[in-house]
């Protein structure tokens, strides 16, 4: 059974499950992916799969892409990834793969891979949570700043800025992981999850579903 898979994220909505209680899900269309290359322990050092998610028309993508899909007889992929395996995989290129290897019951948490939304630069209540200064009567053009930031230095040092301190930055557009999440639903008709909770990234964004290494 394949430990994971590539997917992209649809959206968020809510499902009834048994009791009456509504269910907050994560919709990912997962699949259909096409074994690209196999990786050996004897030639690559460990084993795996790459796999490619949604063809796109050759005049869209490089010729470096188009030539690596070509090995497998399948068109250029949108989006290539590798899922690590604890054994030889049985597969060869040009296979597909679905979400069938989830539908069968085998575990019941999944971890989600993917990139957060890009937050741009941003201070420091918003990034890091301060509370900010006060409101009352007497702060004025501060009430969103840091407050002082070289205080912690050792005396006779003079004043310096911590590696590491909270302050304002870039936001977002992080590799995240998502861990032990509980997959409601496995629906193969249409090749789609419904995971409980949030998953990063934006709706469309790639994502890597695998199974719980926690749970």
């Amino acid at each position: 059974m394949l430990p994971a898979i590539l997917g992209t994220k649809v959206g968020m909505t809510s499902i009834i499950v048994e009791g009456g209680r509504a269910e907050p899900v994560t919709v990912v269309k997962a699949g259909p992916c096409v074994v690209l290359q196999v990786k050996t322990t004897d030639k690559d050092g460990y084993d795996g799969l790459q796999l490619g998610l949604e063809q796109v028309k050759p005049h869209r993508a490089t010729k470096p892409r188009i030539g690596h899909c070509g090995k497998a007889g399948a068109a250029p992929a949108r989006f290539i990834g590798e899922v690590r395996l604890p054994a030889a995989a049985e597969a060869a290129p040009g296979d597909r793969l679905t979400v069938e290897s989830f539908a069968d019951g085998s575990f019941e948490y999944v971890d989600v891979i993917g990139t957060s939304k890009g937050r741009g630069f941003q201070g420091v209540m918003k990034r890091h949570g301060f509370g900010g200064m006060g409101a009352s009567h007497g702060t004025e053009r501060k009430h969103r700043s840091p407050g002082g930031i070289g205080a912690n230095a050792p005396r006779g040092t003079g004043q310096s800025v911590k590696k590491g301190k909270p302050m304002a930055g870039h936001m977002g557009a992080v590799r995240r992981t998502q861990n032990s999440l509980k997959l409601l639903k496995v629906d193969a008709e249409k090749d789609l999850l419904l995971i409980r909770g949030s998953v990063p990234g934006a709706n469309g964004s790639l994502v890597v579903v695998r199974r719980a290494k926690k749970r």
